[in-house]
């Protein structure tokens, strides 16, 4: 089920299906992308419990191997309305028995789009709702058209708040984070797109400077930036030739090669103790050079 929001000119959708936002729309623009097969069927997943890929499909939770795909599982459910008016919507994920079949832990998790002017804000809330800790990474995946604005698909650039290390995790074929890195031709914060950057799958900015990251439209002046609360991780991703680049905010990140611990164990992954809420928040906006 797909519920509108709006506020003034702009406008936005959240699928129910994953508590996923589906659409943005600013300036007579429709900045987000739309889902398209033939290139990728998502648009701006939510990662949950783990971002990335677990080794072997699995994690490990009490002595016991759990069946996990990638990026988790809450894209794969249904989220319920808890809050709505015209212009936000508050959508629900709350454990149950087949979701602890592979998450043994009691958990809720809330997401609040809000539209205003040309911002969207995506506020993410995760509460313990268990008599134990419980172990979680989240992400935000969303994925702008590329161009978005009438400027060659060439000339658009990603522009960092802060220097970043131009070297990066490389990304195994079975999506773990490898201890070997690749150059990327970062200059002066500004890294030209190219779709030979994603041969390798993601861009992976562990532990970023950078609070936020810009897809600039060349030198035209207009640029769609993500601003993230409570992320310590940046990625960049998207297919060859895809007209779409994904800008991503994570808490976690993949089982790095070879790791085979606990959940508890994993490098990156937050732990939630019974009764306490974590909250995050990632904030998109939109300039036009008009």
């Amino acid at each position: 089920m797909l519920v509108s929001l709006e506020s003034g000119a702009a406008r936005a959708c959240v699928d129910l299906h994953g508590g996923e936002l589906r659409s943005w729309f600013v300036g007579g623009r429709e900045l987000l992308w739309n889902a398209d097969p033939v290139w990728w069927d998502q648009s701006a997943p939510i990662l949950f419990p783990i971002v990335g890929s677990a080794s072997g499909g699995q994690i490990r939770v009490d002595g016991s191997g759990r069946p996990m795909a990638v990026h988790g599982f809450a894209r794969q459910h249904e989220f319920a309305v808890s809050g709505r008016d015209p212009a936000s919507i508050t959508v629900t994920l709350t454990s149950n028995q087949e979701i602890r079949k592979v998450y043994p832990f009691w958990f809720q998790l809330s997401v609040t789009y809000a539209l205003a002017g040309s911002s969207l804000t995506a506020s993410f809330s995760i509460a313990n709702l268990d008599r134990r800790s419980i172990p979680y990474a989240l992400g935000f995946h969303p994925a702008f058209r590329w161009p978005f604005d009438d400027v060659p698909r060439h000339e658009y650039k990603i522009r960092f708040e802060a220097e970043e290390s131009p070297l990066v995790p490389e990304v195994t074929s079975d999506g773990l984070i490898s201890a070997r890195r690749r150059l990327l031709p970062i200059k002066r914060r500004i890294l030209d797109l190219a779709d030979e950057l994603f041969t390798s799958d993601a861009m992976c900015f562990l532990n970023a400077r950078s609070g936020w990251f810009s897809l600039d439209a060349g030198g035209s002046g207009s640029c769609i930036t993500l601003e993230a609360t409570g992320f310590p991780h940046l990625a960049l991703w998207s297919r060859p030739g895809a007209p779409f680049v994904s800008m991503e905010t994570w808490t976690g990140h993949s089982d790095p090669e070879g790791f085979t611990g606990d959940s508890f164990e994993k490098p990156s992954m937050r732990i939630l103790a019974p009764g306490e809420t974590a909250d995050h928040c990632v904030r998109l906006s939109f300039r036009t050079a008009d």
